[in-house]
């Protein structure tokens, strides 16, 4: 729980941050919507830059190898320990990530959905479906940006499996 404050509040003070920056005239619907709405995919995807696209290859890796989980060759613990590479994906690039307010909204779009199925996924393993809401919010990231090497294959780990 105590990651969840962390990256709500490094969340808000990214849009608190931008709203000091704002003209006095700025209103709250002038304001990029944050997390819940996703952005307008941009004419020309960004260029990620290297916290973000090692965060999102982390997390990538993180929940492909939760298919194991999905269908029942994974531990619990062990799925619970890949939600937990996500959220430190998550927590990594909301730190190190510097990127211009519409890339960054749009990223916003991208984390916290992530962030918060890993969460679920560790406090209840039972719930499995939030290993799809991760492969979902990740799939978005290609559709915003231009990650050269993103559709190639990761290198193939070897992921140990429980033993019955």
């Amino acid at each position: 729980m105590k990651s969840v404050h962390v990256v709500l509040a490094l969340a808000c003070g990214l849009g608190l941050g931008l709203a000091a920056q704002a003209s006095p005239q700025h209103t709250h619907e002038s304001h990029p919507a944050h997390a819940t709405t996703a952005a307008p995919t941009p004419a020309q995807r960004w260029a990620p830059d290297a916290p973000l696209r090692e965060g999102m290859r982390r997390a990538h890796t993180a929940v492909a190898e939760l298919a194991h989980y999905e269908m029942g060759h994974m531990s619990a613990p062990m799925a619970a320990d890949r939600a937990q590479e996500v959220q430190d994906a998550v927590t990594y690039m909301f730190a190190n990530c510097k990127l211009s307010a519409e890339p960054d909204a749009a990223l916003h779009g991208i984390l916290v959905p992530l962030m918060s199925a890993a969460q679920t996924l560790k406090a209840d393993p039972t719930k499995v479906s939030a290993v799809a809401e991760m492969r979902a919010a990740i799939a978005h990231y290609p559709q915003y940006f231009n990650d050269p090497g993103w559709d190639q294959p990761a290198p193939a780990e070897q992921v140990m499996h429980d033993e019955p």
